[in-house]
């Protein structure tokens, strides 16, 4: 099996003084890798490694920079057998290939590429990288290259004859591959380059000795033994990469000279360290005695679930608080009294004392997290200024004349320790050994912040500044620190200032200065603050970010920007304060309604209706009930303020508040079904059709549910209401059209006996009454009968007192005429009879049921086969086109091409099976009446009427 072959690095043509070629002979997270000097204007650069033994490789593995990255690699070989000298002029290398690598665009220059390359079989000695061109990118200013590893993977090469060429390739031999996953098999996972680069080293090694362990317990058949060693495994690798990551601060801190820090890192690693062998139980899973443990065979708790947990990662603050406790100790404490005494004694100038005090006892790092004091710590004993202090712990000696000799004056020992300055420095005991202690935390970022009213405003990151491009080139940079600052009061001081900006903002500024910021510019870079305002968690600041955005709107936007800029302020501002809307606070929510509709009252946002689109979308039984009932909320208002429009952009037509309606009464909550009643209300107000159509049928099944039956018993109403205000307008109009034209008593009678015949036809049966549900014939209801029968009678009455009129101005003489209220027929005369003749064979407006042969109206042939016929038990109504169809023919009717959808708003023509459109506002007549006329109606379309 394949295994890391190691190597020295023996020539390179250029190296940087900080990276040399050496650092690729170990790999490690904190490795710098090599890395060519700069300018040095070599097209090429040339690193040799020589093994340690000759191998045979199988796979080469390269690890490139992030940024510094060559264009291509070139692989070389070269071997050489131990009987024969090898020098550099001697030597000669065979290309084996090159290996491209990508210019890291795609990430941003962030992440390293790691390239492998599985070749035959070689023998070989020295291994040659030729790094050839530069990859240009924003980052590389020098023109360097780098790599940080190289791994060989391989063998060691067994000792035999050769031939004695360099050349040694081993055509019939095949590298040793995985038969689970095809890849190359390793000897130990801790050999690829990506384990041993991001894992920690002692951690590498504590796994190495587990998978030898490992290999042991399986040909011993310690299965449960075997199991524990790979979830150990597994989590140590884990822990590792974490521990190098450690590695990395540590030795960042190193580089800044802060050593405090370095330390800190460098107690964290160890004490991390141990608590994770501790709990994962290593030294007893590697078994050092070498003799087989039974606790090893048998299932524990740590191990019974799977992958077992690892401790809590300690962060500096419990670093330093340990370090700080164990320095407390009463060891320490007993030390620091003797230190004082022998001080005030008068020999702190021995050296003897001075050496006691200087230098630190040997102990071990700490291992445990928690902060109890431990002796090995107790006996070093440094000054309070060097030894660093935890945040959670406010300092003990706050007098710059702290030294390691003690204090300069003699202590009146018997003064008690619990005075008051003693009890104010001194850690609450409850609190201090807290993981989590967020009072002292919060007591030190008070003080922090009073001695530095300027500390918590940290500085904007490159990406914030990018992010913030406009507003601190329109603002300052001053001000957008304080949008992005992590004191609140900071935040809203930035509001504040904001709104005074836009108040003393004036066009004329603008126009006197050439390079002050344009409204446009202005309205963009304040939308941008205040996005990330409104996103606030304080209630202050938002708050303070909704007024701002009210004035924004109402007061700087009104005549300054321009359309196109409000729309874009609009779309950035609207979802977040929407998502507000949804909050269960009532204070939030409630607040961001009103900062939408205030918005909505903006004039430039009416007018491009950049609101109401927003609110009127279909509410689904998924949206959270505040959500949903504060969307319904404003867009209800917004129908009271703006009412209902015919623009299909406004948001505000009638198709869209009841298709948003429709879905609102279908929410599982019922303050939602309650607003969404309401907004259907006002709509069928205004087109009461569009209302019914989105509904299922008004019919006694449907009234079962409780939902429809209350709500067509408000459409009940308002129709009652709508009917009571036609009679009267009828009323009054009927009585002044007699008044002015005197119509004399046989128009009268004749006019009357019309309106009678309105409702009986020769054979005595009653005519059809006219269709008044969407689907162009009545509803089954009694009331609703009454109704149309009450319509009819206004619509007879209406006609006669038309006709009447008109009779007495187009003729001179009293000759009565009778004339069709249907399709306007008339004639001379005062025989009835011809009217009913003209109905039962000439009006386009009738029809004959092919069943009873009564006469009644097209519009009502459908409703009449189905509710009224004698033969209506043989009849049923389409479900798709609405019409009546026979049962024996409804499979075929189903096949028919006529038989499709019936659009919204229209009625089907029973003759034709065309879509009548708008049956209630003449469509019907439209149909019947035409020039085209209905293709399916037999009877006489011109009809020849008299003068």
């Amino acid at each position: 099996m394949a295994k890391k072959i190691p190597f020295n690095v023996v020539f390179a043509s250029d190296e940087d003084v900080n990276f040399p070629a050496s650092e690729l002979n170990n790999h490690g997270p904190t490795v710098h890798g090599w890395r060519s000097a700069p300018d040095c204007g070599l097209d090429s650069h040339d690193i040799i490694l020589r093994f340690q033994q000759p191998a045979k490789i199988y796979r080469i593995q390269l690890l490139a920079h992030q940024y510094l990255i060559p264009e291509k690699v070139e692989l070389w070989l070269h071997y050489s057998p131990k009987s024969l000298p090898s020098t550099p002029s001697s030597q000669y290398f065979d290309f084996l290939g090159f290996v491209a690598l990508a210019d890291n665009a795609n990430t941003n220059y962030k992440s390293r590429e790691l390239q492998s390359v599985t070749v035959c079989p070689r023998r070989g000695t020295h291994l040659k990288l030729r790094l050839i061109g530069v990859q240009g990118n924003d980052y590389n200013g020098t023109g360097q290259i780098s790599l940080l590893a190289v791994n060989v993977l391989g063998e060691d090469l067994e000792v035999g004859p050769t031939n004695g060429n360099g050349e040694e390739h081993l055509s019939n031999e095949a590298p040793p591959l995985d038969t689970a996953t095809g890849e190359l098999a390793l000897a130990s996972i801790c050999d690829d380059l990506l384990f041993s680069m991001y894992v920690e080293e002692s951690i590498v090694q504590s796994i190495r000795e587990l998978e030898q362990r490992k290999v042991l317990a399986v040909n011993a058949e310690r299965f449960e033994y075997a199991r524990k060693l790979k979830l150990c495994m597994t989590a140590l690798r884990s822990a590792g990469e974490r521990l190098g990551r450690y590695a990395l601060a540590k030795r960042q801190a190193v580089q800044q000279e802060d050593f405090t820090t370095a330390r800190l890192r460098k107690e964290q690693i160890e004490m991390y360290r141990a608590a994770v062998l501790r709990q994962l139980q290593v030294q007893q899973l590697l078994e050092p005695q070498g003799v087989a443990l039974g606790t090893n065979d048998q299932s524990c708790e740590i191990y019974a679930g799977g992958k077992p947990s690892l401790p809590a990662a300690p962060s500096l603050q419990d670093v330093a608080q340990a370090l700080a406790e164990a320095t407390y100790s009463p060891k320490s404490l007993t030390s620091l009294s003797l230190d004082d005494k022998s001080s005030t004694d008068g020999s702190q100038g021995q050296p003897g004392n001075d050496s006691v005090v200087a230098t630190p006892a040997p102990a071990p790092a700490p291992t445990s997290l928690q902060a109890t004091p431990t002796p090995s710590l107790g006996g070093w004993r440094k000054s309070h200024d060097e030894l660093p202090q935890s945040p959670r712990l406010p300092s003990r000696h706050s007098s710059p004349m702290s030294s390691r000799q003690g204090s300069l004056r003699r202590r009146n020992k018997s003064v008690p320790r619990n005075s008051y300055e003693d009890y104010e420095e001194r850690a609450i005991p409850t609190l201090r050994h807290s993981n989590t202690n967020e009072f002292l935390r919060e007591c030190q970022g008070n003080a922090l912040l009073e001695a530095d009213p300027n500390r918590g405003r940290s500085r904007l990151n490159d990406r914030e500044r990018r992010q913030a491009a406009l507003p601190i080139l329109v603002f300052g940079s001053e001000l957008v620190e304080q949008f992005y600052s992590r004191q609140f009061q900071d935040r809203e001081d930035g509001l504040l200032r904001l709104r005074t900006f836009l108040k003393d903002h004036d066009l004329e500024d603008v126009s006197g200065n050439e390079h002050a910021a344009s409204p446009n510019k202005v309205a963009r870079s304040a939308a941008l603050l205040l996005h990330r305002a409104v996103r606030d968690a304080v209630y202050s600041v938002f708050g303070q970010a909704t007024e701002t955005v009210r004035m924004l709107f109402l007061e700087y936007v009104p005549g300054r920007v321009s359309p196109n800029e409000v729309a874009r302020c609009v779309d950035r501002l609207l979802p977040e304060l929407l998502a507000k809307s949804g909050d269960p606070s009532a204070r939030l929510h409630t607040l961001a309604q009103h900062t939408i509709l205030s918005i909505a009252a903006c004039p430039e946002v009416a007018e491009q209706h950049l609101v109401a689109p927003a609110l009127s979308r279909s509410v689904g039984s998924g949206t959270h009930q505040r959500l949903a009932m504060s969307r319904l909320q404003m867009l209800e208002q917004l129908v009271h303020t703006q009412g209902i429009s015919t623009d299909k952009h406004s948001g505000l037509t009638c198709r869209a508040l009841s298709e948003c309606g429709c879905s609102g009464i279908h929410h599982p909550a019922e303050p939602v079904r309650k607003v969404a009643e309401r907004i259907l209300l006002l709509v069928y107000k205004v087109n009461p059709r569009l209302v019914r159509k989105q509904l299922p049928p008004d019919d006694d099944i449907t009234r079962r549910n409780l939902l429809y039956r209350q709500l067509f018993t408000e459409f009940d109403k308002l129709d009652l209401d709508r009917k009571q205000e036609l009679l009267e307008a009828n009323k009054y109009g009927g009585g002044h059209s007699s008044g002015d034209a005197a119509t004399p008593p046989a128009d009268k009678a004749s006019t009357s006996s019309d309106a009678s015949r309105l409702m009986t036809s020769r054979s005595g049966h009653g005519l059809g009454p006219v269709a008044s549900s969407n689907n162009g014939y009545a509803s089954c209801n009694g009331k609703q009968q009454y109704n149309e029968q009450l319509k009819r009678s206004m619509l007879s009455v209406s006609n006669s007192c038309k006709g009447s009129a008109s009779n007495s101005e187009s003729t001179e003489d009293n000759s009565p005429k009778i004339r069709c209220p249907f399709c306007d027929w008339s004639c001379v005369g005062s025989d009835a009879s011809q009217l009913d003749r003209h109905y039962w064979k000439a009006c386009p407006f009738l029809t004959k049921c092919p069943q009873c042969s009564q006469v009644l109206e097209v519009a009502a042939l459908n409703y009449h086969l189905t509710t009224e016929c004698d033969a209506k038990e043989s009849y049923v109504v389409c479900a798709r086109c609405t019409e009546s169809v026979h049962k024996q023919l409804y499979e075929l009717h189903q096949m028919e091409d006529y038989c499709r959808e019936l659009k919204t708003g229209a009625a089907r023509c029973p003759l034709c099976h065309d879509d009548v459109h708008l049956p209630q506002d003449g469509g019907w007549k439209l149909h019947l009446l035409s020039a085209g006329g209905c293709p399916g109606n037999i009877r006489k379309k011109n009809l020849k009427k008299s003068n």
